[in-house]
């Protein structure tokens, strides 16, 4: 069953958390764990955060930003080709009424 769950190890900061989840997720737990650890060295090697707690929360709001630019980014995209779909439309409209015989 692919639903089963699955413990997986990843080591962030040098430090292993065992987490339980189904198996499909599996990959998807890994790359985020792996994404995390980068983030984390990035904060640490920059020498200007100290201690774990607060690395881990300077990454998480980084982190979060990011998702929130994305998806500010990915809605203006939305909105961009929603209008540009209307406009496409309403052309394409004028056109077909402009091209149809007076007698139909």
């Amino acid at each position: 069953m692919s639903g089963d769950p699955s413990r997986v190890t990843v080591k962030i900061l040098e430090k292993e958390y065992h987490v339980t989840c189904p198996a499909e997720e599996r990959a998807a737990l890994v790359d985020s764990a792996e994404y995390l650890n980068r983030k984390m060295r990035e904060i640490r090697d920059s020498g200007k955060v100290i201690g774990l707690d607060r690395i881990a929360v300077m990454a998480a709001l980084n982190i979060v930003n990011e998702l929130l630019q994305s998806r500010g980014h990915d809605e203006g995209v939305e909105t961009d080709l929603a209008a540009r779909l209307k406009a496409m439309r309403e052309r394409i409209e004028s056109a077909l009424t402009r091209s149809q015989p007076l007698g139909n």
